[in-house]
């Protein structure tokens, strides 16, 4: 369709975009009758692909019954049994859920439900924040200002509070020759401590990060030890650990919380993508019982709330996501198929002089593309590599997601791919053997 013609605020305005009709399994159909598999499930959502019979099955008979109750007057058995399930799972003692409906509310609350443990304790001066640079949180002020995305920040920056940001922890490019990745990860450690005693230890009350880097960064794991240093910084001076899952958990790592991964537990940790795999909009904010406990024995009073928390439709499709991910045991196949993507790319693209590194965790896989893999020298940026990648892969029927500004959010290219679950071997060669097309061609005319 050309945008321009259609009355659809369209985010690219004026661009040509095929018409999305119909879905089936890890494939979408265009209005031509093209067919395209969805090796990114957009940005990392479609957990279960797009037309799995018993999600569809829950919320047809949701609507049949209840399709909304408003959550400040009641709640509902889909709520509940979501949330029983959420916390059967989580690490630590992460023990209440809020049913949102979106990443970015997801974070935005988790900003709030922050200031009011705060407030609660008799803590009012903990008003700042900490986070990393080329991070993503969302689109909302709170969660933008959170982010480290200077490309997505900048227009904004005078709305934005005021956020201080560290390094995030990417090895391939800021780890020193001679360094250790023990020593890496006490360095980064050292920079937050440093940072904390620049804003004042009394004035902070959260750090926050992607346990799993998303789409600024690709797919970037921590180092070894990582998060347990950062974790003990965090205790050291009193301040909530706030990790973001919205691209990297429920189940798109490995297991169904990252941090599980890193031997930690946050105080709060955001979900969303993976929690309803598209089928509706949901997001989750996850806290921990001491952040519960204050608020019911201060205020007794949640500080936060919007229209659809526990939308009783969305909860009716994030719990039967759920329930199809343990019962039909997909996390076994997100860590099989994953490492089968994982070899698949070294194989396809170790080699490859304008791939710089291969990265990623489960079915979360990141290439870095550069034009001088010996001297991790990014391509110009006026050539929009990223761009021409998403064109010559949507060509090809493959979708996956590229991204530009990966070093700095000005330089560096890379691109993600994120089946679904339920991937099969098949999917994985079909998207490798196409993404390797896609990027060639990008590459050649670049």
């Amino acid at each position: 369709m050309n945008t321009t013609k259609s009355h659809v605020f369209h985010r690219m305005l004026g661009s040509e975009i095929p018409t999305a009709v119909r879905g089936d399994g890890a494939y979408l159909f265009d209005d031509t009758g093209k067919r395209y598999l969805d090796a990114s499930g957009g940005p990392a959502v479609s957990c279960l692909g797009h037309s799995h019979p018993a999600v569809i099955r829950a919320i047809k008979a949701q609507i049949d019954t209840l399709p909304y109750a408003y959550s400040g007057l009641f709640t509902t058995p889909p709520m509940e049994e979501l949330a029983d399930l959420l916390i059967k799972d989580a690490p630590g003692d992460l023990d209440r859920v809020l049913i949102v409906s979106s990443g970015s509310e997801a974070m935005e609350a988790s900003l709030k439900l922050a200031r009011q443990y705060y407030l609660e304790t008799g803590q009012p001066e903990r008003t700042r924040v900490i986070a990393r640079r080329q991070s993503y949180h969302g689109n909302t002020l709170g969660a933008l200002a959170t982010g480290g995305n200077m490309t997505r920040r900048t227009p904004y920056e005078p709305l934005l509070m005021k956020v201080a940001h560290v390094a995030p922890c990417y090895a391939y490019r800021d780890r020193r020759p001679e360094e250790t990745e023990e020593a890496y990860a006490g360095r980064l450690a050292q920079e937050l401590e440093a940072t904390i005693q620049s804003v004042g230890p009394g004035n902070v009350m959260a750090f926050v990060a992607e346990t799993v880097a998303g789409a600024t960064l690709g797919s970037v794991p921590a180092v070894p030890g990582y998060f347990k240093r950062i974790r003990e910084t965090c205790d050291r001076h009193g301040i909530l650990l706030i990790l973001d899952e919205v691209m990297c958990g429920m189940g798109r790592t490995g297991s169904y919380y990252a941090c599980e991964q890193e031997g930690i537990a946050p105080d709060i940790v955001t979900v969303a993508k993976g929690l309803g795999g598209g089928y509706q909009p949901v997001g989750a904010v996850i806290a921990s019982a001491r952040i519960h406990n204050a608020i019911r024995q201060g205020s007794g009073v949640l500080r936060h709330g919007h229209t659809y928390l526990g939308h009783t439709t969305a909860c009716a499709a994030a719990l039967a996501v759920q329930k199809v991910i343990r019962e039909e045991k997909l996390l076994d196949n997100v860590k099989s198929k994953g490492a089968m993507l994982a070899a698949a790319l070294q194989e396809r693209f170790g080699n490859h002089h304008h791939v710089g590194d291969i990265r990623g965790r489960g079915l979360f896989w990141s290439l870095e593309l550069v034009r001088d893999r010996a001297s991790k020298e990014p391509f110009d940026t006026a050539r929009k590599l990223g761009e021409r990648i998403n064109v010559e892969a949507l060509e090809r029927g493959l979708i996956c997601y590229p991204m530009s500004g990966t070093i700095d959010g000005k330089r560096g290219d890379h691109v993600s791919l994120a089946p679904p679950f339920n991937a099969t071997a098949a999917h994985i060669e079909e998207a490798v053997d196409k993404l390797g097309q896609a990027v060639d061609a990008a590459v050649g005319r670049a």
